[in-house]
C-alpha cells in the first residue's frame, strides 16, 4: 500500500496528460479500427473467416474498385506534381508580376472541398453545362466529364498546391552556395537543377505528392458525384456498408483495410524515396532574379492559366449561387432566391456546421497543445507511443473512421451513433495532428530557459507553462488549428457515414443538393462554405501578424 501510494505521488501533471491521451487514443482510435479489422474476419455465422479478403481480391467488382483507385490517384499525383513543381520553381526563383495574388489563388483553390470543384465543372462541362452547350452551338462536342476523366481533372487541380506548397518552403531554404558552386564548375541550366536542386528538394516533392495521393484516395464525393459506374474503394466500401447494415459488416471491414493498405504503402514508399536526405544551412537564401522578356511572358501565362483554371470552380459557385433557377436549370435572371431557400429548408446545416467544428476545434487546440509539450518536452517510451498512434490517422481515409466509429459505439456500454458526439470525435481523430505537428515544430525550436527560468522564481511548472510556454507556442498552434478548422468545415468523406437528419452539416446538405439536381442552393451553401473559409483565413491571419505567411 505504501509503495503504492508512493508511486502515485510521483505523477506529476504531465504523467496525467500522458496517461489520459493514451487512454482516450486507445478508445476512440485504437479500439474502433481494431474492432473493423476484426469485423472483416467475422462470417454471418460469427466464426471466423477470410472470405471477405477472398471475395475482395477474386471478386471483379471489387478489383476494379482497387484497381481503378490506384490508377486514378496515381495519375493525378503525377499531373499535380508536374503542375506544382514548376510552379514553385517560377514564383520562388523569379520575378513575376502579381506573385502575391498567384500564391492566394493557389491557397484558396486547394482550402474548398474538392466535391465543390465537381459540382462547378458539372455546371461547366455537364451534359447540359455551360461550356458544353456553347461549344455544341458551334459545332464542336467536347469529352465528357463523367467517367475517370473528369475525376483526375478535379484532383488534380485541386491537390497541386500540396506539391507547390512543400516544395517551394524547400526551395525557398536551400544555400545558394551549392547552387553556385556547381554553376563555377560549369554545371548549368537544367542538369544543375537535376543534379543539385532536385535532390535537396526531393523529400518536399514527395511529402507534397505523398498528401496529394492520400487526399485522392480518402476523397468520397467526387467520384460519387461524376463517377456514373466508374468504382473506386472509398464508394465501394460505402456502399457495401450501407447494404449491410443490420447484416454482415465484415466485406465493407475488407474493403476499408484495402484503402488502410494502401495508404500504409504509399507512405512507406515516400519515406523510402526520401531515406537519404540532405541538410543545408540556408543563411543565404536563393536570389530572385529576373527573366528575360520572352521566358518571363511564357513563365507568367503558365501561372496565371493554372490558378485561373484552378480558382475557376469557386468562381462559378459563387457566381451560380446568386442565379434563379427551374429545377436543374439555370435562369439568366439574378437574385437571393438560393440563399432565402437554404435558410428555409436547410438552416440546421449551417448551424451544425459551426457548433460542431467549434467544440472539436476547441478540443483540438487544448488537447492538441498538451499533447505536443508531453511529446517534444517529456520523451519516454509513453509519449513515443502517444506520437506514433497520432500517426494513424495519416493512413485513415476517412470514409474507414467512419465506418470504424459506428462499428465500435452501435452498441453498449458505449452507443454514439446517429449523435453529434461521434461527429465530433471523427472530427478530432482526423484532424488533430495538424494542431500537434504545428504546436510540436515550435516547441522544438523554444528554448526551454524561458520555462525553467520561470520555475526557478517559484512558478510551479504546470503554471510555467500556461503562463510562459503556451503564449509562446500561440501562433504555432493557431497555424494547426485553422487548417484543423477549415478541413474540419469542409468534412465529407466520415461525416456522410456519422450524420444523422439532426446533425447535417453543410458538406453533406451540398452532395444531397447536387445529388437532387438542386443546383442552385448547392451553390448557395457552397459559396457560404467558402466564405468561412475564406474570413477564417483572413481572422488567421489578423491574430498571427502579417508573417503567419499562410496567405503569402
Amino acid at each position: 500500500m505504501m509503495a503504492g501510494a508512493r508511486f502515485w505521488r510521483k505523477w506529476t501533471f504531465w504523467h496525467w496528460v500522458t496517461a489520459v491521451s493514451l487512454l482516450v487514443l486507445a478508445v476512440v482510435l485504437v479500439y474502433p479500427v481494431g474492432q473493423l479489422l476484426i469485423k472483416s474476419f467475422v462470417a454471418k455465422d460469427g466464426g471466423f473467416t477470410l472470405k471477405n479478403y477472398v471475395t475482395f481480391l477474386s471478386k471483379r467488382y471489387y478489383r476494379l474498385a482497387l484497381t481503378n483507385s490506384l490508377w486514378v490517384c496515381t495519375v493525378s499525383t503525377i499531373i499535380a506534381t508536374a503542375i506544382g513543381v514548376p510552379m514553385a520553381f517560377l514564383l520562388t526563383r523569379y520575378r513575376l508580376p502579381g506573385k502575391p495574388l498567384i500564391r492566394t489563388l493557389i491557397i484558396l483553390s486547394l482550402l474548398s472541398p474538392p466535391f465543390i470543384g465537381t459540382y462547378s465543372w458539372i455546371v461547366l462541362l455537364g451534359r447540359a453545362g455551360i461550356i458544353t452547350r456553347a461549344m455544341e452551338a458551334i459545332g464542336i462536342t467536347l469529352p465528357t466529364i463523367y467517367g475517370p476523366r473528369g475525376i483526375i481533372l478535379v484532383f488534380s487541380l485541386h491537390f497541386f498546391p500540396y506539391v507547390y506548397l512543400f516544395t517551394s518552403a524547400a526551395l525557398q531554404s536551400i544555400d545558394r552556395s551549392l547552387e553556385e558552386a556547381a554553376a563555377n564548375l560549369g554545371v548549368n541550366g537544367w542538369t544543375r537543377f537535376r543534379t543539385v536542386t532536385l535532390p535537396l528538394v526531393l523529400p518536399a516533392i514527395s511529402a507534397g505528392a505523398l498528401m496529394a495521393f492520400m487526399s485522392a484516395l480518402a476523397d468520397f464525393g467526387t467520384p460519387q458525384l461524376i463517377g456514373e459506374g466508374f468504382q473506386l474503394l472509398p464508394i465501394a466500401a460505402y456502399s457495401e456498408y450501407m447494404n449491410e447494415i443490420g447484416g454482415n459488416p465484415g466485406m465493407a471491414g475488407a474493403l476499408s483495410m484495402g484503402l488502410v493498405v494502401i495508404s500504409a504503402v504509399a507512405l512507406f514508399l515516400q519515406r523510402w524515396v526520401t531515406r537519404r536526405s540532405f541538410s543545408m544551412s540556408s543563411l543565404r537564401p536563393p536570389e530572385v532574379v529576373d527573366l528575360p522578356l520572352g521566358r518571363k511572358i511564357l513563365a507568367t501565362a503558365f501561372c496565371y492559366l493554372v490558378v485561373l483554371v484552378a480558382i475557376l470552380p469557386q468562381v462559378v459557385v459563387v457566381v451560380s449561387s446568386f442565379r434563379k433557377t427551374k429545377g436543374p436549370i439555370f435562369l439568366s435572371e439574378f437574385g437571393l432566391d438560393n440563399y432565402i431557400t437554404i435558410f428555409d429548408r436547410v438552416p440546421g446545416a449551417v448551424a451544425n456546421t459551426f457548433r460542431l467544428s467549434t467544440v472539436a476545434i476547441v478540443i483540438m487546440v487544448i488537447a492538441g497543445l498538451l499533447m505536443a509539450y508531453v511529446i517534444t518536452r517529456r520523451r519516454s517510451a509513453a509519449t513515443a507511443a502517444l506520437d506514433v498512434m497520432l500517426l494513424v490517422p495519416y493512413v485513415l481515409p476517412g470514409t474507414v473512421i467512419g465506418i470504424a466509429l459506428v462499428t465500435a459505439f452501435n452498441r453498449p456500454p458505449l452507443v454514439l451513433t446517429g449523435t453529434a458526439t461521434i461527429l465530433i470525435l471523427s472530427y478530432v481523430i482526423r484532424k488533430i495532428s495538424y494542431t500537434v505537428r504545428s504546436a510540436s515544430s515550435v516547441l522544438t525550436s523554444l528554448d526551454p530557459s524561458l520555462e525553467e527560468a520561470s520555475i526557478n522564481l517559484g512558478v510551479g511548472p504546470v503554471a510555467s507553462f500556461f503562463r510562459v510556454t503556451a503564449p509562446l507556442v500561440f501562433k504555432g498552434v493557431l497555424a494547426g488549428a485553422v487548417l484543423s478548422w477549415v478541413t474540419t468545415i469542409n468534412e465529407l468523406s466520415s461525416t456522410i457515414i456519422l450524420y444523422h437528419a439532426g446533425t447535417i452539416t453543410m458538406p453533406v446538405a451540398i452532395y444531397s443538393q447536387v445529388i437532387s439536381d438542386n443546383f442552385g442552393l448547392a451553390a448557395a451553401l457552397s459559396t457560404i462554405l467558402t466564405l468561412a473559409t475564406v474570413v477564417s483565413l483572413w481572422l488567421f491571419n489578423k491574430l498571427a501578424g502579417k508573417d503567419s505567411g499562410l496567405l503569402m
